[in-house]
């Protein structure tokens, strides 16, 4: 959670700001920074040198963070955490074989993602052996306004809900097809909206062809979104959306199906 995400439920006279700081240094280290010194890792998360440092020594002692000269870095445990929400869940019963399903049908990886703040959140994903110079997992994070995922959401929430998530443009470019401007990407969601999915190509990098369609909840909430993404190099945008946009609508209605008998998972993934 970052600051302003703590400033907020701050409010609550029983929100412990240590745990919270505690759990900030954990997702300050990533993919670019698999490595930190104490003083990388304060400025990183924005905390004091000292709180920082209590923080570091109290995640070492329970066995999340471990320490190779001077620098601090994540241990194995940390996995726990995750496979405890992917156990408990039940997402491989849940989520998986429509995924594996869409997989073994097209070729494409298929994924499932949430909503995170700015972000979207993959909570499950099945690839191919195909290599993309952007690689998602399970955990991976990419902005909403740059992926199919995170429109196919953005396009279906509510309307301050939506308002909200786009008080952040102009959005970070990352190809000359990124939408960034306000306007624009308000069309693009109202146009989503209207016909029930989004397709991108070429928004977060290079050679990305994606389709994805909205996951809803009881009362008609949108919850998740998933997709069938692949290269370029394999099918065009309109083919991948004439073949792939079926394929995923029975996916996501199996999914929803699922739900309604998995009420503890739904509400997890709700935003």
């Amino acid at each position: 959670m970052g600051s302003a995400g703590a400033e907020q439920v701050a409010k609550d006279p029983e929100f412990l700001s240590t745990l919270e700081r505690g759990l900030r240094v954990l997702k300050a280290f990533d993919e670019d920074h698999p490595e930190m010194t104490l003083s990388e890792v304060a400025a990183k998360t924005g905390l004091p040198p000292a709180v920082a440092r209590r923080c570091l020594i109290t995640l070492v002692e329970l066995g999340y963070v471990g320490q190779h000269e001077r620098k601090f870095l994540l241990r194995p445990a940390v996995l726990t955490i995750g496979s405890a929400f992917l156990a408990s869940m039940q997402i491989e019963q849940v989520v998986l074989p429509p995924l594996q399903g869409l997989r073994d049908q097209t070729g494409d990886s298929a994924s499932l993602a949430v909503l995170s703040g700015t972000e979207i959140l993959y909570v499950a994903h099945v690839s191919t052996d195909r290599r993309f110079r952007v690689a998602a997992g399970v955990g991976t994070r990419f902005p909403f306004h740059a992926t199919s995922l995170g429109k196919a959401l953005a396009a279906h929430l509510p309307s301050d809900e939506r308002a909200a998530l786009l008080a952040g443009a102009p959005f970070q470019r990352f190809t000359e097809r990124t939408v960034t401007e306000l306007a624009a990407m308000e069309e693009r969601l109202n146009l989503i909206a209207s016909r029930g999915y989004d397709s991108a190509l070429d928004e977060l990098d290079y050679g990305i062809v994606s389709v994805a369609v909205p996951i809803f909840g009881r009362g008609g909430r949108v919850i998740a979104s998933i997709n069938c993404s692949t290269s370029t190099t394999r099918i065009s945008q309109d083919e991948l959306v004439r073949t792939r946009l079926p394929l995923l609508r029975e996916a996501a209605a199996e999914i929803e199906s699922s739900l309604k008998r998995w009420p503890a998972l739904e509400a997890s993934l709700r935003p």
